[in-house]
């Protein structure tokens, strides 16, 4: 899988917002499938917006995305290729950490059971697994999301600002579930900071 961008700008952002960015009006930047990307922006200057546009739920753009170079692949294709860690998460409050990513898992049927409960335990206490989303933290909601990000195959996986709640250890240790994973299903990696990080072996940096 390929994605192409060309000229892509933000509606809502200026030309001189986007000035001097490795992404935004750049004629063509790609983002090659096994290959991992690092993505840096200061608050505000458009990380969200970025792979909102490429997982296409904002289309609030100028310039195009394209996939295999071809701009009529249908959205819902698109999206069975990608997987999406959201910056605000999505979770269910009311729902359990393990009934949260089941959720996820029985529509794509991806992970048994027992996979499910090992990649939960690799970054949450396991009793934490059978409480509502609601009484855990803001990091563990992100480790949460992470391991349900991770219950379907995808092409690509967006991360959007993923550590922004987590220590160093916890870091690691959703790091290395995600490696796993994206290296065993061979897919890309595009994940987005304030600042670069050095949790995965990227091969590109860029700055928004």
């Amino acid at each position: 899988m390929l994605i192409e961008l060309h000229n892509l700008k933000p509606k809502y952002m200026s030309e001189l917002e986007v000035s001097g960015s490795d992404i935004y009006l750049q004629p063509t930047v790609k983002f090659e499938r096994g290959r991992k990307y690092m993505v840096c922006a200061r608050s505000g200057h458009g990380k969200t917006s970025l792979l909102n546009f490429i997982y296409g739920s904002n289309n609030a753009y100028d310039g195009a995305v394209l996939f295999h170079d071809d701009d009529s692949t249908p959205l819902e294709r698109r999206r069975r290729k990608l997987s999406y860690l959201f910056q605000d998460l999505r979770l269910f409050p009311e729902l359990t950490a393990l009934e949260n990513v089941q959720i996820k898992n029985n529509l794509t049927g991806y992970k048994s059971m027992a996979q499910i409960e090992a990649m939960l335990d690799q970054v949450l206490s396991p009793e934490k697994k059978h409480q509502p989303v609601a009484t855990l933290s803001l990091g563990q909601r992100q480790r949460v999301a992470a391991v349900r990000a991770l219950c379907q195959p995808f092409e690509f996986l967006l991360m959007d600002e993923p550590f922004s709640h987590l220590d160093l250890e916890s870091s690691q240790a959703v790091a290395a579930l995600v490696l796993s994973e994206v290296e065993s299903q061979g897919a890309g990696l595009i994940v987005t900071a304030l600042d670069p990080i050095g949790l995965f072996p990227f091969d590109v940096t860029l700055n928004l």
